[in-house]
């Protein structure tokens, strides 16, 4: 009977915490996914991360298959977006384009909230000097268009999916190193924190208990917003000829091999074009319904 007691106290709270954490998601949620426009953003991104993880299941044709017969075709029951001008089906091109154009994006937001992050951690709490040095670098960074420095790093580093994925996460470090630092000089103020240091908690604890957490939210905005700059700005790197080499399929690739068919078969460019248009859109009204609903 004594054994039973402790294992029974011991995760009954952990229980009723985890159940507590499911409430309130969904009580968070609930009223997200009554808006229409919110529903249907989310199926888009939805959809686009399917075809990025498992994309046979979203088209049985080949993505590398050409068919020289079938060149050009225009949109039907059996190819919805058409074929190209070899042949090879362009909606099951722009659902196995999604793995790298998503991956890179993923690989490019990862690096700028990790390098953002932690500049904007160790300028908001070291202040003085430190502070001064990382946001005068942070500041040179904001003054160069994000598109020239992607350009240049993706010349210096090489070509492909992960060296353009690295320049794009190079470029937006500094939007997430201004807003972390932002929000840790706002709550490191706020009285609970104060009375965490005067309790004994060192600056390592208060950080990671009662700081982070409380930063999180308009990070995690942010990072939603940039997924969609990440992805433009990985397929248009990919379209001037940067990105992953023929025949791999990428957003940007497909909508460069299409322009010059605009007159003659204008669907090769717009239809894949639309494709990103649509999660681009999405990813934005997503993030902005998050911060709406969190004031």
């Amino acid at each position: 009977m004594a054994t039973d007691i402790p294992s029974f106290s011991g995760v009954a709270p952990v229980t009723w915490r985890r159940r507590s954490r499911l409430r309130r998601a969904l009580d968070a949620w609930t009223p997200l996914l009554r808006k229409p426009g919110f529903s249907l953003a989310l199926f888009v991104v939805l959809f686009a991360l399917t075809a990025a993880l498992v994309p046979h299941w979203l088209s049985g044709f080949d993505p590398y298959a050409t068919s020289p017969r079938e060149k050009l075709l225009g949109p039907s029951t059996l190819h919805w977006f058409g074929t190209d001008e070899l042949g090879r089906d362009l909606y099951t091109r722009v659902i196995y384009g999604s793995s790298l154009s998503v991956q890179a994006a993923l690989l490019a937001v990862g690096i700028a909230l990790s390098g953002g992050l932690g500049l904007g951690v160790l300028a908001g709490f070291a202040g003085g000097r430190l502070d001064a040095l990382i946001m005068r670098v942070i500041d040179v960074k904001l003054a160069l268009p994000g598109l020239l420095l992607a350009l240049a790093i993706v010349t210096a580093i090489g070509f492909g999916t992960v060296p353009v994925a690295i320049a794009v996460g190079v470029g937006i470090v500094p939007g997430f190193a201004r807003t972390t630092r932002a929000e840790v000089l706002r709550i490191k103020t706020l009285p609970y924190v104060e009375a965490a240091r005067l309790g004994g908690a060192s600056w390592r604890r208060t950080l990671l208990r009662h700081v982070l957490p409380n930063a999180w939210s308009p990070v995690a905005v942010l990072a939603t917003l940039d997924f969609g700059a990440a992805i433009l700005a990985t397929a248009g790197l990919s379209f001037l000829g940067f990105g992953a080499a023929p025949p791999a399929a990428e957003w940007g690739t497909l909508i460069a091999n299409g322009r010059h068919f605009l007159v003659t078969a204008p669907w090769v460019s717009l239809l894949p074009g639309a494709f990103v248009v649509a999660v681009v859109f999405s990813l934005n009204h997503i993030a902005r319904t998050f911060e709406e609903h969190q004031r």
